[in-house]
């Protein structure tokens, strides 16, 4: 069996800030461990330290039993990578850089077909079955046999682009889990994942007997197939990690309950530091007129000096405050109407047959169905995309339509700063832009290009465009795919006061909850309402 040691890990950022401060943590044998924490508390940067990708400046980081990793890119591929590319991507170093060989070798006899370059190839071949590479196609066969109903060798030069986000994460998941490391990094593993593909997913991990440390935001995910939860804490002198060693629906309670504890005890320390040092001031003045006094003057100088040598305990760590507002405003009764609506995909081919549906004034509607059966389609037409679609589809008296995409696709934001978009779409200058940017704690990244934002960071600054738009029917697709959890429970609690209409393509199981009205797209192409959310 595997297993992942931090210990003492220290990590400093390029401009002299502490990143990671006397972070330490186990994950032993079999165990499954989640590590969650705020966007930008250092989770990345942890997870390249344990793939070796960078060193800590302090500390260290010890692996036994192999480490496979699953990197977040991975369900967004759109390039032309393969599918032997993307798996080769998961695979140790030794069989990369076998494969690489291998490729070479017979790029370079193909063009000059001499005894030296069939020598070079033979070599390769010999070299790819010494590292284990056909071992590894085995496996590859198990996986695309399963995921993609075709054998390794039939789908090997497949561009990853034709598969769906799932279907991406799914493969590689496959392909880690009957691969020889003991131990798993998972990176954000259920984004991209339907609701049956996550009860897979949670299914899986319980079962392996591997090793498992994992990043996640979704709730449900996390309460069902974590036993233990790594918290990255934020603090003054740097983020430190937090384990709790229990269910996530308890982490609430125990996390506050460990931060009440730390601020009663550093708010006695300061009282008593307070207490000691009038008590000094005092007796210095009754030594200046009292000879008798020198000497508890003096001493109790020691005892203050002891004290404050001794430190203050830990501070709580530094809460979120992240606050989503959503104004909104009054419209129509019926916010949208839907005619024999039926959704086309670009081939012509109906991804929905024909329905009618009405959405009304304040309305909180939750699309579910499996990827792939046109929910994103029918969020990009009623956003106004120019999509081909039978039927009719009509907005009410003073709607107007706020879009959250879920990929944070946004070419007119291309090359630009956040300060630069807040300026063009809203003219706000610095001040106020800077102001409307704390409220979602990014404000640290103003004059950073949105492209560089992490993924939680640019959902963060679409909602907040949700806001200044004053957009009273908001779209929201896959909203919490990348928020950090106070922020998705602020987002929570500001739909809950919205004064509009709210519909959103979910497969968060945890958010469904404050929805009232659901509407499910089927495999079959029927879309029908639901007085219950279903996931199948």
């Amino acid at each position: 069996m595997g297993h992942i040691d931090v210990s003492g890990v220290e990590y400093s950022l390029s401009d002299g800030r502490v990143l990671l401060s006397e972070v330490s943590f186990r994950v032993g044998d079999g165990a499954k461990v989640a590590l969650i924490g705020p966007n930008g508390s250092g989770k990345t940067t942890l997870i390249r330290m344990i793939c070796g990708d960078i060193s800590p400046d302090e500390g260290s980081v010890a692996i036994t039993g192999g480490l496979g990793v699953m990197r977040q890119f991975i369900g967004s591929v759109r390039d032309e990578t393969t599918i032997r590319q993307l798996l080769l991507s998961v695979a140790p170093k030794n069989i990369r850089d076998a494969a690489e060989k291998v490729l070479t070798t017979e790029a370079a006899m193909h063009a000059a077909d001499t005894e030296k370059s069939q020598m070079a190839y033979a070599q390769a071949i010999i070299e790819w079955g010494d590292v284990g590479g056909y071992d590894y196609e085995v496996i590859w066969d198990v996986c695309c046999t399963e995921m993609l109903d075709k054998p390794f060798d039939e789908v090997a030069d497949r561009f990853v682009n034709t598969l769906s986000g799932g279907e991406q994460k799914k493969l590689v998941l496959r392909a880690l889990l009957e691969g020889p490391e003991e131990v798993l990094l998972l990176d954000e593993p259920d984004n991209y994942l339907d609701v049956p593909s996550k009860r897979w997913l949670e299914k899986v991990i319980g079962e392996t007997k591997k090793s498992v440390l994992f990043v996640s935001h979704d709730r449900e995910l996390l309460e069902n197939t974590a036993t233990r939860i790594i918290t990255l804490e934020q603090g003054i002198a740097g983020n430190t990690t937090w384990v709790h060693g229990g269910k996530f629906s308890t982490w609430h309670e125990a996390r506050k309950a460990r931060n009440a504890r730390f601020a009663e005890l550093l708010l006695r320390w300061e009282q008593e530091h307070a207490r000691l040092i009038n008590l000094v001031k005092t007796l210095q003045v009754q030594a200046a007129s009292s000879p008798d006094m020198a000497s508890k003057y003096h001493a109790m100088q020691t005892r203050l000096r002891k004290f404050e040598e001794a430190g203050a305990p830990v501070a709580p760590p530094i809460e979120q405050d992240v606050r989503v507002g959503l104004k909104g405003g009054r419209t129509g009764l019926r916010a949208l109407t839907f005619e024999n609506l039926a959704i086309e995909n670009g081939s012509g081919e109906l991804l929905t047959k024909p329905f009618n549906f009405e959405v009304f004034f304040g309305d909180r509607i939750a699309v579910l169905g499996k990827n792939g059966t046109g929910k994103s389609h029918f969020f990009r037409l009623i956003s106004g995309e120019d999509l081909k679609y039978t039927g009719t589809f009509k907005l009410g008296a003073r709607v107007e339509v706020g879009y959250f995409a879920q990929t944070h696709a946004h070419p007119e934001f291309e090359n630009k700063t956040l300060l630069e978009i807040l300026w063009e779409s809203y003219s706000l200058q610095l001040g106020p832009a800077k102001s409307v940017l704390r409220k979602y704690e990014i404000d640290q990244q103003a004059e950073q290009k949105f492209s560089s934002l992490s993924g939680g960071q640019q959902a963060r600054f679409q909602i907040l465009l949700l806001e200044l738009s004053g957009s009273t029917l908001l779209l929201l697709d896959e909203p919490t795919d990348n928020l950090d959890l106070a922020s998705a429970e602020s987002l929570e609690k500001a739909l809950d006061a919205y004064e509009g209409t709210v519909i959103t393509v979910t497969h968060d199981r945890w958010f469904t909850r404050g929805f009232s009205r659901f509407l499910l797209f089927g495999e079959d192409g029927v879309v029908s309402e639901s007085s219950e959310p279903v996931f199948e």
